[in-house]
């Protein structure tokens, strides 16, 4: 068994001194500090056993591809996100374990030096179920995991997985591991930054400023949604984004009601339009929206505007430790007040969410599910708050979106385009 000593995680006070939180450029350099990295894996991986030591669990089983970079900082591109083959283990007090797609292992043993050597493994089992389980795949997995459980003294204890394909579930259980939800492990590893993850998601919000600037400047009649989500999708790639996960463009009558995706819609003269830019730095995400209008805007479209406005900055506001989720839904309408049938249907329109290395980390704020199971709000979260209002004209809506660092000192907004008033792009 391989055993690692790890400082107990804290938060650096940088932030709470009311210095500027950095967002250096994208590249890290030896002559100023900007992101650490040795810190940022010690940190996470610190997290990650607190909250284990924490559980009733002897250790995690990790098939979802933030979960395994947030423990063994390990990558090998988007492709294989979906494809349910890699795996990482962390045991009580030991080293995470990594099983990786073919050639991977060798690299990682070449290239990751935090790792110990004989806890890099290849590993298949199945590529979502395109080999059969009755090839054995799932069996001998689970085999060499129940081993390892054994060597490291928590077979006697559950198992936690956080997304599983059903084989895999069968083969552990034939070994005799006992099989448990751990995805709140992780969830609770994830929810308070360090001063890393901050400056990265800060820099992240940077480069989409950066992105708002270039649509301000090319929103015109006769240019098409997905035109737009080209230009941005290759602005970002060039300023060093590591993916693009997803652009919303959303302009004209297709803005009420939300349909959360593009189109070849063309752009006219009067639309309102919003869009929604999710892009990953060195693994850290985005969730920014912005609202404009083309060329002009209506009283219906401001209206919209202003409200969706109030809405979050009520929501800014109660960023604070301490606070309830509960405390920060209420300060959001109830569905029926613009325009739904109940909250399922609205849900993620009036909508916090802490933001990482996954898109959706806790907490999840909404008035679905906020206003009988609240969440305390932590220093050293970072939060997307989301506001939606339909126009009264039947078809236009705004749509504003924030990232908010908690504070000890009250909430820093790290999305930096303009946002107070509806921005009018290319006025006539």
């Amino acid at each position: 068994m391989t055993t690692v000593d790890i400082p107990a995680p804290t938060v650096d006070p940088i932030v709470a001194q009311g210095r500027p939180i950095a967002s250096p450029g994208s590249m890290n350099v030896d002559w100023e500090e900007r992101w650490n990295v040795d810190r940022l894996r010690t940190y996470r991986l610190g997290r990650a056993r607190d909250a284990l030591a924490s559980s009733d669990l002897g250790a995690v089983l990790l098939f979802d591809f933030n979960n395994i970079r947030y423990v063994t900082s390990t990558h090998i591109g988007e492709w294989a996100r979906d494809k349910m083959t890699r795996y990482a283990l962390q045991t009580r007090g030991g080293a995470p374990h990594i099983w990786d797609f073919g050639s991977a292992a060798k690299h990682h043993r070449l290239n990751c030096p935090w790792l110990p050597v004989e806890n890099i493994h290849a590993g298949m089992i199945g590529l979502r179920g395109a080999v059969a389980p009755d090839a054995g795949l799932f069996r001998d997995a689970a085999r060499e995991i129940a081993r390892i459980l054994r060597e490291e003294g928590v077979a006697d204890m559950p198992l936690g997985v956080d997304v599983i394909e059903p084989p895999m579930i069968a083969a552990l259980e034939a070994e005799g591991v006992d099989v448990r939800d751990g995805q709140q492990v992780l969830l609770d590893a994830r929810e308070v930054k360090s001063i890393d993850e901050i400056i990265l998601l800060n820099t992240a919000s940077a480069m989409v400023d950066g992105a708002y600037q270039l649509i301000a400047e090319r929103l015109k009649p006769g240019v098409r949604e997905n035109e737009l989500v080209a230009d941005v999708t290759k602005y970002l790639f060039d300023l060093g984004s590591e993916h693009v996960d997803n652009i919303n463009a959303v302009s004209g009558e297709r803005c009420s009601p939300h349909p959360h995706v593009f189109s070849d819609r063309i752009i006219r003269p009067g639309d309102q339009a919003f869009f929604d830019i999710i892009h990953t730095f060195v693994g850290y995400k985005t969730c920014y929206y912005r609202t404009f209008n083309v060329g002009s805007a209506n009283q219906a479209q401001r209206d919209a505007y202003k409200q969706a406005r109030e809405w979050i900055d009520a929501s800014i506001e109660l960023m604070r430790p301490g606070v309830t989720t509960d405390q920060v839904a209420k300060v959001w309408p109830k569905a029926e007040e613009f325009g739904f049938a109940n909250e399922m249907e609205c849900f993620g329109l009036q909508f916090g969410h802490s933001v990482g290395l996954f898109l959706h980390e806790r907490p999840i704020i909404s008035r679905l599910n906020s206003l009988d199971h609240p969440v305390e709000i932590k220093e050293g979260m970072v939060i997307a708050l989301e506001t939606y209002c339909p126009a009264k004209d039947g078809y236009s809506a705004a749509r504003i979106e924030e990232e908010v660092v908690v504070t000890r000192d009250g909430p820093r907004v790290i999305t930096k385009f303009p946002s107070d008033e509806l921005f009018v792009a290319n006025a006539y």
